[in-house]
């Protein structure tokens, strides 16, 4: 819930919804599938590892290199790759804005010149609050979001140390949990 209530929360009521959201792991499924939700134009998704590509429900995911547009006006984050920017700010419109909903392990810059001549605009989406865990709680209760297919691993406490380094080295991990019910 708590990394719905994020998407949610970058999605914030007053900003545009996504036309491209960068990033399939577990928070860039939850922002599309609250974006088609929300009933705004379909977002494409883009990916670059083959072991992320499936669980689209309702948008397409694509590689970056197969897309022709240059035109997004709201460009999502959630890749964690800070070397981006520049890339993203050569997709998007005069007046575009991305917006970074990921988290950032090495420090963000960007080329001045393309982000002014585009007048483009950067947002940065923080942790969700309690309507954000609310309104997200709403849209899943009602069926309109789906937690289905988020979780991908699981494993027993005793076997945390190997849990989290498939969690943070395996792509094709989602989300781990910890399950206490196995011994």
């Amino acid at each position: 819930m708590a990394l719905a209530a994020t998407a949610y929360h970058a999605m914030a009521p007053g900003h545009a919804a996504p036309d491209l959201i960068v990033g399939h792991g577990a928070l860039g499924r939850l922002l599309a599938r609250i974006a088609v939700a929300a009933g705004g134009p379909v977002p494409t998704v883009w990916e670059i590892n083959p072991d992320r590509m499936d669980g689209a429900e309702g948008y397409e995911v694509v590689r970056p290199e197969d897309d022709t547009r240059r035109d997004y006006k709201a460009i999502y984050d959630v890749s964690g790759d800070s070397s981006l920017l520049d890339s993203l700010v050569g997709r998007m419109s005069r007046g575009g804005e991305i917006v970074l909903a990921g988290f950032y392990a090495e420090r963000l810059s960007f080329n001045f010149v393309p982000a002014f001549m585009k007048e483009s605009r950067m947002r940065i989406a923080a942790e969700f609050n309690p309507a954000d865990l609310a309104g997200v709680g709403d849209m899943i209760r009602g069926g309109a979001v789906s937690l289905d297919g988020l979780i991908t691993h699981q494993s027993a406490p005793s076997d945390a140390g190997e849990a989290y380094h498939t969690a943070f080295s395996d792509a094709g991990c989602l989300k781990m949990i910890l399950d206490w019910s196995i011994q």
